[in-house]
């Protein structure tokens, strides 16, 4: 969206976050330039009431069928409008922007077909994506044979190959995952230091469960350095939860902060430094090591800048084995799969003490995300309908 209004700013903009608050398009709304619609309907499951049982209780008792109902109004009335509506994500986007009776475009962000032509193919799944050709489901490549949608676009070349073979005109433009990182220069202040990137995930309270885990990993870590371990948070609401685990896992506060490098806070434990920042993920990325992550799309777009990463994976919803084991394919191994804190801590020194498997690692994950400007070329795209068909 950023990428279209930057080539023109004339496009009237209106977004309709189908999950959670849309927090992400804050900015963007209060620039003048996008508008949001729709209801706001926080989902316990954070979108992943598919993936848990107990996650559909808590959607339908958060008010989920009245939140769809009240979107597709939303939606339908804009396609009456004369909207032309791009759905981002899978199934459900794609349904809605089918069934509105509107001309529609199609970013098909979640499924690769890496997923299920990597690694080992004993799964039912497998076998099922194998028989298809494609990752993507029969009633999906059906919405996107319809002639009201003009563009699907998908993250990768081998992805929109399989969905040729369905007679879906699918194009690889670019991955739009990998812009917006900003590269910023390492900082002296830690030279001396083997740096980590914690993602423990945006899905609460999943993610503070998450952060434990990795953490209680991250100290049995032996490494003749000692480690500073960068933690970006997105939300300044879950520094108090935070702090409770530190000091219950017996980190003291510093009352240290560095803002002009997105600092918050700095905990210390032994040689073991934590540092904490709000919303400092693009600009602390690139100068990790190694990540330790149990997050998705920030997890691949570390990937994606070379860095390799180990997860530990719970109980979900979100970041469960399968996740990972679906994530690991995706990106080529370049996030291994650890089955307990020790397994964890010894990935973790294998990759610090071999630079030599840390870079070709890192450098497996990053072809697989692809190079930076995608969302320049799926904007330029959009453009380009939107001024033949005015």
């Amino acid at each position: 969206m950023e990428a279209l209004h930057k080539i023109n700013p004339d496009v009237s903009q209106e977004v309709l976050p189908m999950v959670g608050e849309g927090k992400v398009f804050k900015k963007l709304i209060k620039d003048g330039w996008l508008t949001k619609i729709g209801p706001s309907t926080f989902l316990p499951s954070g979108g992943f009431s598919n993936q848990s049982l107990s996650g559909l209780v808590l959607d339908l008792q958060a008010g989920l069928i009245w939140s769809l109902w009240s979107q597709w109004i939303f939606i339908y009335r804009s396609a009456r409008e004369g909207r032309i509506i791009v759905a981002v994500g899978d199934l459900l986007p794609l349904l809605f922007a089918w069934a509105s009776g509107a001309d529609y475009l199609f970013i098909g962000t979640p499924k690769s077909d890496y997923t299920w032509s990597s690694g080992p193919r004993f799964s039912l799944s497998d076998i099922y994506h194998r028989l298809k050709g494609t990752e993507w489901d029969p009633w999906e490549y059906w919405l996107m044979r319809s002639s009201r949608c003009k563009m699907v676009a998908v993250r990768d070349k081998i992805t929109a190959r399989g969905l040729r073979n369905h007679r879906v005109e699918a194009i690889a433009p670019g991955n739009p995952m990998m812009d917006g990182l900003v590269k910023k220069e390492f900082p002296n202040n830690f030279e001396t230091y083997r740096r980590l990137i914690l993602l423990c995930g945006s899905r609460l309270p999943e993610a503070y469960e998450n952060f434990k885990k990795l953490l209680i990993a991250i100290q049995l870590i032996q490494h003749s350095s000692p480690l500073a371990v960068f933690l970006p948070l997105n939300s300044s609401s879950m520094s108090k939860t935070i702090k409770l685990i530190l000091i219950d896992l017996g980190f003291q506060s510093t009352y240290e902060s560095i803002d002009e490098l997105g600092i918050s806070e700095i905990w210390k434990k032994k040689s073991l430094l934590l540092l904490i920042g709000f919303n400092q993920f693009s600009s602390w990325a690139n100068w990790g090591e190694v990540g330790v992550a149990n997050a998705g799309t920030a997890t691949e777009q570390l990937v994606g800048l070379g860095i390799p990463c180990v997860s530990l994976p719970g109980k979900g919803p979100q970041f469960n084995f399968n996740f990972a084991k679906r994530q690991s394919r995706l990106l080529g191994g370049a996030v291994a799969i650890a089955k307990g804190y020790q397994a964890l801590a010894k990935r973790v020194e294998f990759l610090l003490n071999s630079d030599f498997d840390r870079h070709a690692i890192g450098l497996r994950g990053s072809k697989r995300m692809g190079e930076v400007g995608g969302s320049h070329s799926l904007a330029l795209i959009i453009s380009t309908y939107l001024s033949q068909r005015s």
